[in-house]
């Protein structure tokens, strides 16, 4: 099979050596990857920097949406209700999620083209927990996630933050954030391969929600209970996928850790923005709320140009991109994260050129 590049938001371009970290096979008792689950849980925490700060890290088979679920299943109250905060689609998700549940949900929309206001909880509806993404993938913009969980606790509120695109690429601080659980996926900033999640909570918080979970195998309490008494997970793991995240880790630690990597992607985001708007593509969002992780750029008013085609087009060059999930426009995405460098937005901006010079000739 041919090698792609993804500019996509996850699963992402890995390296070699991640994926190479996978070619062993260890039995999910076998002490050598016991041992690689405890330091998983351990560089986990200090990434999110509260390893001496009264939380845990989580890791839960699946992909992130089931993280999600994982949470927002087990940590509500059976009397409890949830407050979804969204500007996009993936806030919309959790809402979906919650009322599949029988949770009593309130969503409140916000527009898709700019941040959450930081005082969006002053006239809300009142709620034991209140959810809210930090990265909203389907456009690229970063909530004030901070400034909403400080809200939610001084209303006597637990916040949820959906970090899924963002965790490994975004610099932030759970220490005194007010953040009580954040999830996020193994193959998003981190640059591994799918096949987990991971929920960082705060311990006091988790240790409340005994009794509370709504399904078995996404119970987040059972499964933390589970990694603590002997290190096993409660069912079969990933552990080929668990082997690359480890790889991962280190590789993101020899980067310069989450400010290194953030700064590739950064040089990432400037390169396609410059060569893009060169080529005549607008950005779905205003510059000042867009983040180095993903970004939406609308149709070109051009009879020519067919997503489907010029997809393909860049598809069989080798470059693959992501289709647009914004409600209210037609847009398309390029991610700027994965195991990828300046040199290749360069390349894939020359196929886009070419691309847009062969639509316009037919």
């Amino acid at each position: 099979m041919d090698r792609k590049l993804l500019f996509t938001p996850g699963p992402l371009t890995t390296s070699d050596t991640v994926k190479q970290a996978m070619l062993v096979d260890l039995g999910s008792r076998d002490s050598a990857f016991l041992k690689t689950v405890c330091e998983i849980r351990h560089r986990l925490l200090q990434i999110a920097g509260v390893a001496n700060a009264g939380y845990e890290a989580v890791l839960m088979q699946g992909s992130g949406t089931m993280g999600i679920e994982s949470v927002i299943s087990s940590v509500i109250p059976p009397e409890g209700s949830l407050l979804v905060l969204s500007n996009g689609a993936y806030g919309r998700r959790i809402a979906q999620i919650a009322r599949r549940l029988r949770i009593t949900t309130h969503l409140v929309e916000f527009p898709e083209d700019r941040p959450l206001p930081a005082d969006c909880l002053r006239n809300a509806q009142p709620a034991t927990h209140v959810a809210v993404v930090h990265c909203e993938t389907s456009t690229g913009l970063l909530n004030p996630v901070k400034t909403i969980a400080a809200d939610a606790r001084r209303a006597g509120g637990s916040c949820i933050v959906d970090a899924m695109s963002s965790f490994g690429g975004v610099p932030l601080d759970l220490g005194d954030s007010g953040i009580d659980y954040l999830i996020s996926s193994a193959n998003k900033c981190v640059e591994g391969v799918p096949g987990f999640s991971f929920v960082i909570a705060q311990r006091d918080a988790l240790l409340g929600t005994e009794g509370w979970a709504r399904t078995t195998a996404l119970d987040l309490l059972a499964q933390w209970k589970g990694l603590e008494a002997d290190g096993q997970f409660r069912f079969t793991p990933p552990t080929h996928a668990l082997l690359a995240f480890r790889q991962a880790l280190i590789e993101l630690e020899e980067e310069g850790g989450v400010p290194g990597r953030a700064a590739r992607y950064k040089a990432n985001h400037n390169t396609l923005i410059a060569g893009m708007r060169e080529l005549g593509f607008i950005e779905y969002l205003r510059p000042e709320y867009q983040s180095h992780i993903i970004t939406a750029f609308r149709y070109p008013q051009n009879p020519a140009f067919h997503f489907s085609t010029f997809y393909e087009s860049l598809r069989d060059a080798g470059f693959v991109i992501y289709p647009g999930k914004v409600s209210s426009a037609d847009c398309f995405r390029i991610g700027t994260i994965g195991r990828l460098f300046p040199s290749d937005f360069t390349a894939l901006l020359d196929t886009v050129r070419n691309t847009l010079s062969e639509l316009n000739s037919n």
